[in-house]
């Protein structure tokens, strides 16, 4: 019998291998993970997607050399997932798998055989053969006779040997974590001790043995004086699981999340419940403003799934608000098993999650990021996607998947509901809604007495203020700020700008510090003392001589979340909370500051996009949105779509609880049509205004846009030549096909870390002429020079 296997390495490709015979036909199943040769190289990971194909006519096949496993981690529905991703954004079939999932990729697999004793090996005695092993690697198999595999393979379908999972070496577990955030006390001539903490500052919990490549050579006992110093600790991912377990029991007793629906919840909680029932797939818009208790309906609808007998699984976009939303889950259903996986956990942790996910038969709720879509959940009933707007649940880099197109794929796998919730959905969901596509259900009012909070602009221009001259909030937007502390009350304030300053300028040869291998400016961290590109993670020391004129005479021009919160500090004499990526970097560091602000330890919260999702404080009664310009002006059809989203969201924050809230949005340009929607949270007129411009430009959702990115090196002169090549054969094409193309251009972003990039947009009445154009380019000659990248329906546009 033969089988078609998807490499899960490249190249990714499906390759007809034949299954050997000392196997029965039946031992073999779709969604097994597989060892095959490949060449003369290395043996290849792969699946096997289909059983009984037909070999190519006059063609030998080789055989697979031995199964990775003798029950698929991964179910037929699994596999055809991945395989269908690939294929949507024209991947080989393996790319999916591979990329998502890196762990199916290990070959490091263990054969125990039961009626063999292992012996250890006696001084002068020579080691024992493979066929006289206890314990058999794939590398002492493959050496192996047809005979002798024949009789290994029959102790394994016999029972008399086992496939043990990959070996949790200490090392390969062990990881780097920070155990306080800058400033650290440590000499400023201790250069590789600080090396060592930014890298894990910037880049979070690191694997113990990477990070000492990653340094480089003399790097290990840096670390360890680093452990020694108690500035860094080491955890394996089973300590790191047993101390959140720990936290949890002896974390002091939270209320519980104890409710009564409203009639509003009741009703959809009514409508929801009989699409559980798996006889077919569902879709349905849970449109509620902020506030209207959406989080209580999703813990019904879990509620009720559980009783069933189903699963469920709840996607947050980022992990603030999964942490949140397990929080509340934990609470409301203190009996059901919750699962959490987001992309920020170890390697090691998430295939464990990912293996117990598989074994589990009974029904649970699991809990994440995007990437929980990809987990094996067994009867799965519903999917639900909150703030189904959200643009982290398109993933743009290596496989530019976005969820809810994977969500829908999956529900029409499982005969699923498919549950969207926000109160801002995507324009192209609501229109989806208004074509009658996606019933929807509404939540119109707040939980409690309290309106929606009023919202107010604060016109701001480029004068410095005349009382405080160092900040970027207005005298009104600063006494209503000294207004709700002196009540007792809490703020939060938007900056969606981290760092201290987003540019430094030099006033004597008038040009801003930029970073050499990205065409963008440098920012300012002033708590790490360094400028840091955003992109590509160069660094420099500051203050330092200008590296164009020698000089020191520096301005920071703008304000970021790090100088907002300084200056805030200085000005009340209190501590100032600053939620952004910088700050919480350090594992624990999200959940400690959430935990601060709620429990009062300090009133006033700045922090970027993070804080303007899901959390519920109910003593804050002050929104404030520094700048609420940031975003308007980028070159993307969704800007005024993405600012709306974010600032109502963000007026969401305030007024919660018993208390009234009050907002207050900063602006340079008061006519911008956006802000009469804003002020009133009407998403209805802000959809019907933005859906007549579209229409106008034909942009989604009258069309349909794809982008392709070309990259190559900077400095590659034949690279340079092959994409006037390309250009020139894109134009033609197009015109030939009769396709609207724009481009290519250089990127709005031209250089990042020393790669030049160029882009195109085509807008279509369908996918597959944008798809075709692709595939075509792909086999140009010129493409061989060249980095294609496709990405339909794009969200990033620089």
């Amino acid at each position: 019998m033969n089988a078609l296997i998807t490499l899960l390495v490249p190249p990714f490709q499906n390759l007809t291998y034949g299954l050997p015979d000392f196997f029965p036909e039946t031992f073999w199943k779709e969604g097994m993970r597989v060892a095959v040769p490949l060449g003369r190289g290395p043996l290849r990971p792969g699946i096997i997607c289909k059983l009984g194909t037909e070999a190519p006519a006059g063609v030998r096949l080789k055989n697979v050399t031995w199964p990775l496993e003798t029950e698929p981690l991964l179910t037929a529905a699994d596999t055809e997932l991945m395989l269908a991703v690939s294929e949507r954004y024209c991947l080989a079939p393996g790319t999916a798998a591979g990329m998502m999932l890196p762990f199916l990729k290990d070959l490091n697999v263990t054969l125990r055989r039961l009626d063999i004793q292992k012996k250890k090996q006696g001084a002068g005695e020579a080691p024992p053969k493979a066929e006289e092993k206890a314990l058999l690697h794939l590398k002492d198999i493959s050496g192996m006779s047809a005979a002798q595999k024949q009789k290994i393979a029959g102790e394994l379908v016999n029972g008399r040997a086992q496939i043990l999972p990959p070996r949790q070496d200490a090392a390969r577990s062990e990881r780097c974590i920070l155990s306080c955030s800058a400033p650290w006390p440590v000499r400023p001539n201790a250069l590789k001790q600080i090396k060592c903490l930014e890298y894990l500052m910037l880049h979070g919990a690191t694997n113990h043995r990477a990070l000492v490549r990653e340094l480089g050579p003399g790097s290990a006992s840096v670390v360890q004086s680093l452990l020694r110093a108690g500035l860094v600790r080491l955890e394996s991912d089973q300590d790191d699981i047993r101390n959140e377990e720990l936290q949890e029991l002896l974390a002091e007793p939270a209320s519980p999340f104890s409710f009564t629906l409203t009639e509003d919840q009741q009703k959809a909680v009514d409508a929801l419940i009989p699409l559980l029932d798996r006889t077919k797939t569902a879709q349905r818009l849970l449109f509620g403003v902020t506030g209207s208790g959406k989080t209580a309906v999703y813990i019904r609808i879990m509620q009720a799934a559980l009783e069933q007998g189903t699963s469920v699984l709840l996607l947050a976009p980022e992990v603030a608000l999964a942490h949140k939303l397990r929080k509340d889950c934990r609470l409301a259903l203190p009996s059901a098993d919750i699962v959490f996986y987001h992309g920020y956990q170890s390697q090691v942790r998430r295939e464990a999650t990912f293996r117990e996910t598989a074994r589990k038969k009974t029904p649970c709720i699991v809990i994440g990021t995007r990437s929980a879509l990809f987990l094996p959940i067994h009867n799965l009933s519903c999917i639900i996607m909150d703030e189904e707007h959200d643009a982290a649940f398109k993933q743009e880099t290596r496989v530019p998947y976005h969820a809810k197109e994977v969500a829908w794929f999956k529900a029409r796998q499982e005969k699923a509901l498919l549950l969207l919730g926000s109160a801002t959905p995507d324009i192209k969901t609501w229109y989806a809604a208004s074509q009658g596509l996606l019933p929807v259900l509404r939540l119109p009012k707040r939980i409690g007495k309290n309106s929606l909070p009023p919202v107010e602009l604060v016109t701001i221009d480029k004068r410095r203020f005349m009382d405080d001259k160092d900040t970027l909030l207005a005298p009104s937007s600063l006494k209503a700020l000294d207004e709700t502390l002196e009540r007792g009350e809490q703020a939060i304030i938007l900056l969606n700008r981290r760092g201290f300053a987003p540019l430094i300028y030099c006033p004597d040869c008038r040009s801003t510090l930029s970073c050499p291998n990205c065409s963008v400016g440098l920012s300012f961290h002033r708590e790490l003392g360094r400028l840091l590109c955003h992109y590509c993670g160069y660094s420099l020391d500051f203050p330092a001589p200008c590296p164009s004129c020698g000089h020191m005479h520096f301005l920071p021009m703008g304000e970021g979340t790090e100088r907002l919160s300084d200056y805030l500090t200085a000005r009340y004499g209190r501590e100032v909370l600053r939620f952004d990526r910088d700050s919480t970097r350090r594992e624990g560091a999200m959940e400690e500051m959430l935990a601060r602000f709620a429990s009062h330890e300090a009133d006033i919260l700045v922090g970027t996009q993070m804080v303007s999702k899901g959390h519920h404080f109910p003593d804050v009664t002050l929104a404030v949105v520094a700048d609420g310009d940031l975003g308007l002006g980028l070159p993307d059809y969704r800007a005024a779509e993405r600012t709306f989203q974010l600032l109502v969201q963000s007026s969401g924050r305030a007024g919660r609880g018993e208390k009234p809230g009050k907002v207050l949005i900063q602006t340079r340009n008061t006519s911008h049509y956006c802000w009469k929607y804003i002020m009133n949270a009407d998403y209805e007129g802000f959809y019907a205004e933005e859906l007549a411009r579209r229409q106008r430009f034909r942009f989604p959702p009258f069309s349909h846009v794809t982008l392709i990115r070309f990259s190559f090196e900077r400095g590659d002169d034949d690279a340079s030549a092959a994409m006037q090549d390309m250009e020139t054969w894109l134009r033609t094409t197009a015109k030939e096909r009769s396709l609207p193309l724009l481009g290519p251009i250089p990127s709005p972003l031209p250089v990042l870390n020393n790669v030049m990039r160029y882009q195109c947009l085509l807008k279509t009445d369908e996918w597959g002429g944008a798809r075709r154009l692709y595939y075509d380019a792909l086999s140009q000659p010129c493409a061989s020079k060249l980095k294609l990248f496709l990405d339909l329906d794009p969200f990033a546009m620089l």
